[in-house]
């Protein structure tokens, strides 16, 4: 992800921020806001560790800025769409189960990118969730510390900590024990343990349909490219702990990072038996399906593996392939996939 610094510090936005975090959301009858307004236990002040550091929050936030696409999905799910103040960062197009709610919601950075610190305060949060380590930035929308000093508290997914380090234990259950923190943090804990049990119930029964198979399928997981170059699914994220639970080997599962620049020879010599590719339509090179499929059966290396040759691709949406809401229903389609290839 490329940034460009900013250095323009704004006072008049950090005023705005921190007015509009010190005011305590009140209830319909006046006192300060609980979650048992909403029929939650959450106690407020509320505290937990996240990525190694405190955070607090003081009530249930009602004005939420989230980093990014999926972050805001999440929330929706959560039945919290409506205190999102702004988002940024979309990658593709949004289900059109929650299109509706989530098109109400301002986005705060332009098509492809992060919000920026300014933009950020403007929107006067009272709470901001990523899932992006390299947006807590100062030159994307500031450090946690930054905010969290301007009475703003934050939450960054336990998945990308550092940016696109691995995660040893990254799985399933790290992403539903976020859901019910985020439950938690927003005085739903009902709701966070509902979409954790729901998720973990579409997840059981998929890895149940799997297809057992002699020996395993070698996949490249092939999110996108950059000025020319492949990137794909290394160890340490969802996609490896995907490609365990269905059974499959992921060819970069000894790569460095969680996502990885490899190369064209690098694909070609491990000869991954399936692809699985990121629908993405941000508007960047070779971000779609259908022009990854296009890339692979031109280039002169990569038309002659035999994935290629025999179309035998799995098409996912990106977000999936990232810690959210959708990545449970990434392992049907991926189940689904791989047993109809045989």
């Amino acid at each position: 992800m490329k940034t460009k610094t900013i250095t323009t510090t704004v006072t008049a936005l950090l005023a705005l921020a921190l007015a509009g975090c010190t005011a305590q959301p009140a209830s319909d009858d006046g006192k300060p806001a609980t979650a048992t307004q909403t029929g939650a236990t959450t106690t407020y002040p509320f505290t937990l560790k996240n990525c190694g550091t405190d955070v607090t929050v003081k009530a249930a936030p009602k004005k939420v800025v989230t980093l990014n696409q999926t972050a805001a999905e999440i929330l929706i799910h959560l039945g919290v769409g409506d205190r999102i103040a702004g988002t940024g960062y979309e990658i593709e197009k949004t289900p059109p189960a929650i299109a509706a709610q989530y098109n109400k919601i301002p986005v705060l950075s332009a098509p492809g990118a992060e919000i920026k610190h300014e933009k950020l305060l403007a929107a006067q949060p009272d709470f901001v969730y990523g899932s992006f380590a390299s947006m807590f930035t100062k030159e994307q929308s500031g450090e946690r510390k930054q905010l969290h000093d301007l009475g703003v508290p934050t939450y960054l997914t336990e998945f990308d900590c550092t940016y696109h380090e691995s995660v040893a234990d990254a799985d399933f259950t790290m992403l539903f024990e976020e859901y019910r923190r985020l439950g938690k943090i927003m005085g739903v804990p009902e709701a966070g343990e509902k979409l954790a049990t729901e998720q973990k119930a579409v997840v059981d029964k998929a890895v149940g349909a799997v297809q057992k198979r002699e020996k395993p399928l070698k996949v490249m997981w092939f999110y996108s490219t950059y000025e020319g170059t492949p990137w794909a699914a290394g160890p340490g994220g969802l996609p490896q702990h995907l490609s365990g639970l269905v059974g499959v080997e992921n060819i970069f599962s000894d790569a460095k990072t969680k996502w990885a620049e490899v190369s064209w020879d690098e694909v070609a010599a491990r000869n991954p038996d399936v692809i699985i590719l990121a629908d993405l339509t941000r508007g960047e090179p070779n971000d779609t399906a259908k022009e990854k499929i296009e890339l692979l059966k031109k280039d002169p290396l990569t038309s002659k593996l035999a994935a290629v040759k025999g179309d035998r691709f799995i098409t996912i949406p990106g977000s999936h392939m990232d810690p959210g809401y959708g990545s449970a229903s990434a392992v049907p389609a991926l189940v689904d996939g791989l047993n109809k290839l045989g």
